[in-house]
């Protein structure tokens, strides 16, 4: 194991929210980060339809699954297997791939979606301009998605690696939503440049 890996190993085991997901035996730590943005911003409620983009080992789409009852429903979407949930439909395929996103938006399009959800994030280099990149491709996917299926006044949450074309990236989703909020929960770790993003209200204009 290279040091870089044995320094990435010490950090990920003193993490306390690594160490809370585990006590609780939830799929990852990736749902603490959720769960502050859905306090601050209150993003779900019974009934609704939500896409969660990225969704494998599933902490998101469970946590949502929950939050949605009754009456609503999850679809999970990653390149990667999942184990099944309830309440929710796991689709696999890669959105970065042209021809997979057009079949996903063309069965998506079936529903009425409130709320896209992604938490992807690119393979790390751990060359920042690289990583900044690629994370900005990813979420260009999920947004073409999202401005695809998404019901009027519906919501778009996605995490970014925070880099030069950020500013380009978010200035694009206020011409198609009202409202463009940025956040750093305080799940994210404090040297990752990874923000979340919150465009409400999509207008389709």
């Amino acid at each position: 194991m290279s040091k870089s890996s044995k320094r990435w190993l010490r950090e990920h085991n003193r993490d306390p929210f690594v160490n809370l997901a585990r006590s609780r035996q939830l799929r990852s730590r990736a749902v603490f980060k959720l769960e502050e943005l859905d306090r601050r911003y209150r993003l779900f409620r019974p009934g609704q339809t939500v896409v969660d983009l990225g969704a494998a080992p599933g902490s998101w789409s469970l946590y949502v699954s929950e939050k949605v009852r009754p009456g609503g429903k999850v679809i999970a979407v990653d390149l990667l297997e999942m184990q099944p949930l309830a309440n929710v439909t796991f689709l696999k395929g890669d959105i970065t791939d042209p021809e997979y996103l057009q079949t996903c938006i063309t069965g998506l399009q079936k529903s009425r979606v409130d709320l896209v959800i992604s938490d992807m994030a690119p393979n790390l280099s751990g060359i920042a301009a690289v990583d900044q990149a690629n994370s900005l491709n990813l979420a260009e996917s999920a947004c073409r998605l999202a401005c695809s299926v998404l019901a009027g006044n519906g919501h778009f949450l996605v995490k970014l690696f925070q880099g030069d074309d950020s500013a380009a990236f978010r200035k694009g989703l206020l011409a198609k939503f009202e409202k463009v909020i940025l956040g750093k929960p305080r799940a994210s770790r404090a040297n990752s440049s990874e923000v979340y993003i919150l465009a409400k209200g999509y207008t389709s204009r």
